[in-house]
């Protein structure tokens, strides 16, 4: 092969590469206030419910919000356009990939982290011995 064929090989790979780098999101992991700073752009977060907060699910609309808090303490009411998820209230971590708006974070995904079934009954079999 010619060095001018392993160079075309060669900057066709890279072409490709920043083409499938551009179109993947690579998920960034952030807080509410750094998520606000580039308002559109997905951000994921991981916070937690605010139980005292009101949690609302409009039917009509498909949109459920609530009210989480991040890492850091930062509070944000988030807008998720599915119904509550099952157990909502019990989950211990929040996992939230959307987007920040100027009032709000808007999520397309949410994760949640579940008390473990296997933590209650140890603590039920310490307090018990």
């Amino acid at each position: 092969m010619k060095k001018t064929h392993i160079a075309f090989i060669v900057l066709i790979a890279v072409a490709i590469g920043a083409i499938i780098a551009t179109f993947t999101n690579a998920g960034t992991y952030a807080t509410f206030p750094a998520a606000e700073t580039q308002p559109g752009k997905t951000f994921t977060v991981i916070g937690q419910l605010n139980l005292e907060a009101e949690m609302d699910f409009n039917a009509r609309q498909n949109l459920f919000r609530f009210v989480a808090q991040d890492k850091d303490g930062n509070e944000r009411t988030v807008y998720y356009n599915q119904p509550k998820p099952q157990d909502f209230e019990r989950a211990e971590e929040i996992t939230m990939k959307g987007f920040a708006t100027d009032t709000a974070f808007i999520a397309s995904e949410i994760l949640m982290k579940c008390p473990s079934k296997y933590n209650d009954q140890n603590q039920v079999a310490d307090v018990t011995e």
